[in-house]
């Protein structure tokens, strides 16, 4: 199926190459075409432009049935990729949520066997069909929120057999889904209680057994690390990078969220693809990822469910360095996918302009996932996947009615979901 989209009103993150990233001052540039249309055939973007340039004569051509949808006073936007999720769990964790209220904090909730354990326990004893159709109606819920392009994790099972059974769940995703996904191993979420005391035999039994295992399957694109104050050390989470990289994972980083934890320095060390939370960034944080291949990717639902500091985002921008915005779905430090919640978070928080936060939520956090030649912008050859507004006067609009679900039709794979 070929599918015109035509009179649009504002044709949003328009790219004639494919692009790597925004950074720094470049980030509120935000290409846009008036009274656009959209052209695509089979799963692909095939052209763009000005309504007054649409050659109708070569629409005889397409190899497919051509369908055209009328966005009159409507705008188009390339599906937002979110590139930090854990939406593959068992169970809620509303309990902790009401901890939280009472004032405990994310530590001490871990250390009386909450948090990330908790949900270990869980997913132990959920069967791999239940964890596929919970997980299944999250995807379908964040689609409905625009999300097209996604990065799923493992690390509730901190064990060898269940982190390879959540690991097998998101590659049936993958599978039965027009998303994008991408899998990321991340035994290393948690020490499990029966390695409080020596934690590093449970760094051996990831590095010995588990990566290899991943590898042998083919069950992850990524490696990641919770390095951080409470959790793993920075010669530990070194140990694990070597190891997932010899096996063909590449790095990301769960990085100083607690605390100045030298997890971004770590991060930028080993080529990690991107540095996510980034609650305790300084000008030491800073100077080490200038001139380096990883993304800092800011995690807002997370910072606003626990009441944390937030990134310095500004801080980073002014500096020059690219910034992505993520959702960090999971069940106990930010329940929902929504990444329209996020872009107003970005605003509300974090005091972002809206130019630079659909750069954040599109084509930076394409490049936090592996897929910046994919997914991210309309751009000739990229994946069609996009998404038609509700009636809106201007880009602003995405960023400011932060209640109400602003898309009116969604497109994956060159096809109306």
């Amino acid at each position: 199926m070929a599918i015109l989209v035509t009179n649009i009103k504002q044709l949003v993150q328009t790219e004639p190459k494919k692009l790597k990233y925004r950074a720094g001052k470049d980030m509120m540039n935000l290409p846009i075409i008036e009274n656009a249309y959209l052209l695509t055939e089979g799963d692909v973007i095939k052209d763009f432009g000005c309504m007054d340039s649409l050659d109708r004569t070569k629409l005889s051509k397409l190899k497919e049935p051509l369908q055209e949808v009328d966005a009159a006073g409507r705008m188009v936007f390339p599906s937002f990729c979110d590139s930090h999720t854990h939406i593959v769990y068992a169970g809620s964790r509303e309990v902790e949520y009401i901890d939280k209220i009472k004032g405990l904090s994310y530590e001490e909730i871990a250390k009386r066997g909450g948090g990330i354990l908790n949900s270990s326990k869980r997913l132990h004893e959920a069967s791999e069909d239940e964890l596929f159709d919970s997980a299944w109606q999250r995807l379908n819920e964040m689609a409905s929120y625009g999300t097209g392009a996604v990065e799923i994790k493992s690390g509730y099972g901190l064990s060898t057999e269940d982190e390879l059974k959540m690991l097998r769940v998101i590659r049936r995703l993958k599978e039965k889904s027009p998303m994008l996904i991408k899998a990321n191993f991340l035994g290393a979420h948690a020490v499990p209680a029966q390695y409080k005391k020596n934690p590093d035999d449970y760094v051996d039994l990831i590095i010995n057994e588990m990566i290899p295992m991943v590898a042998a399957e083919e069950l992850a694109d990524f490696i990641d690390v919770f390095c951080d104050k409470g959790f793993f050390t920075v010669e530990q989470t070194e140990r694990m990078l070597m190891q997932g990289i010899k096996y063909g994972l590449r790095p990301k980083i769960h990085a100083n969220e607690l605390d100045y934890s030298g997890g971004i320095q770590v991060g930028v060390k080993y080529n990690a693809l991107s540095v996510d939370h980034l609650e305790y960034t300084g000008d030491a944080e800073i100077a080490a990822l200038l001139d380096s291949e990883t993304m800092p990717t800011i995690l807002p639902g997370a910072a606003f469910f626990l009441g944390m500091v937030c990134a310095p985002a500004r801080k980073m921008m002014d500096a020059g360095l690219p910034v992505a915005l993520a959702s960090d779905f999971n069940p106990g430090s930010c329940p929902s996918g929504n990444m329209q919640l996020v872009i107003a978070m970005g605003s509300i928080m974090y005091k972002m302009l809206p130019e630079e936060i659909i750069n954040a939520t599109t084509i930076n956090t394409a490049y936090a996932l592996g897929e910046h030649e994919t997914v991210g912008s309309i751009t000739k050859g990229k994946k069609a996947n996009f998404f038609i507004t509700k009636p809106m006067d201007t880009i602003y609009f995405m960023n400011y009615a932060f209640g109400s679900n602003k898309i009116e039709r969604y497109f994956l794979n060159g096809k109306e979901q």
